[in-house]
């Protein structure tokens, strides 16, 4: 392991706590660009440290999807004094990664926190100072919402706790919006609400979801992600309150709204 890097080791814990990042998103977390990247990452598979698969995909090739290999679940046990059981991986993880049906929501997930983490490398003053996953979220909370993942955001002097809510256009509204519901509950046992993001695939969902997202408690905010070919900034001014006609707001401009606008 004397071979691993303090970057290395923060990618390993990412992927103990996030489980896959695709070779884009490593470079978002920790690269200058794709190709330092993809060189580090090979000599990293080529160590056991990680694994990797490319999920089934019609037209152009996917990317390469990287997941914790035996060594790299071994180091973070290591730096968690625990055993390898107590890590959540196994020797399958790839495999059942790429064969999920929740992959593309998962990973989805993970990049609209890691385009966070590359604007906060580049920005003086921004840094994403929390990110929890969908799996910490439903140990704290799953008894009353299960959020795809929470965040803190912070600009200078400003910082924005949130809630996200990753749609790929698969729910029905109404079960949307029912969601908001134990966003209140949550609300209420911790004594305040937190913003709830929902991030549409495009802007025809988001416009029919905007008409049941109102909520006399819970601050809702929504966008739309661009297409896959443009890069996606969820820290700049692409953000609505239901509550509002506009304009869009950048992500930390949430932060000054009185709860409940």
């Amino acid at each position: 392991m004397g071979r691993l890097t303090e970057r290395d080791r923060q990618l390993c814990r990412l992927l103990d706590d996030h489980r896959v990042l695709t070779t884009a998103q490593v470079a978002d977390v920790g690269f200058t660009g794709e190709r330092r990247a993809r060189m580090r990452l090979s000599e990293l598979y080529a160590l056991d440290v990680l694994d990797r698969f490319r999920p089934q995909a019609w037209g152009n090739p996917s990317p390469y999807h990287w997941v914790l290999g035996p060594l790299g679940a071994a180091l973070v046990a290591a730096e968690h004094g625990t055993d390898l059981a107590d890590v959540s991986w196994r020797r399958s993880l790839a495999h059942d990664l790429a064969a999920s049906q929740r992959l593309a929501h998962l990973v989805g997930c993970n990049g609209f926190f890691t385009s966070l983490l590359r604007t906060a490398r580049v920005r003086p003053g921004c840094a994403l100072t929390e990110w929890w996953s969908e799996r910490r979220c439903a140990r704290e909370w799953g008894e009353v919402v299960r959020p795809d993942g929470y965040g803190i955001w912070t600009e200078n002097a400003t910082s924005l706790p949130f809630l996200l809510e990753h749609d790929n256009g698969t729910e029905r509204l109404d079960r949307l919006a029912g969601k908001l519901d134990g966003y209140a509950r949550l609300a209420a046992e911790a004594g305040h609400p937190n913003w709830v993001l929902f991030g549409f695939a495009g802007p025809r969902r988001e416009g029919e979801a905007r008409r049941v997202l109102a909520h006399p408690v819970v601050p809702v905010a929504t966008s739309a992600r661009p297409s896959r070919r443009a890069p996606w900034a969820p820290d700049a001014a692409v953000w609505l309150p239901v509550t509002s006609a506009g304009p869009r707001l950048r992500l930390a401009q949430l932060a000054t709204l009185p709860l409940g606008q």
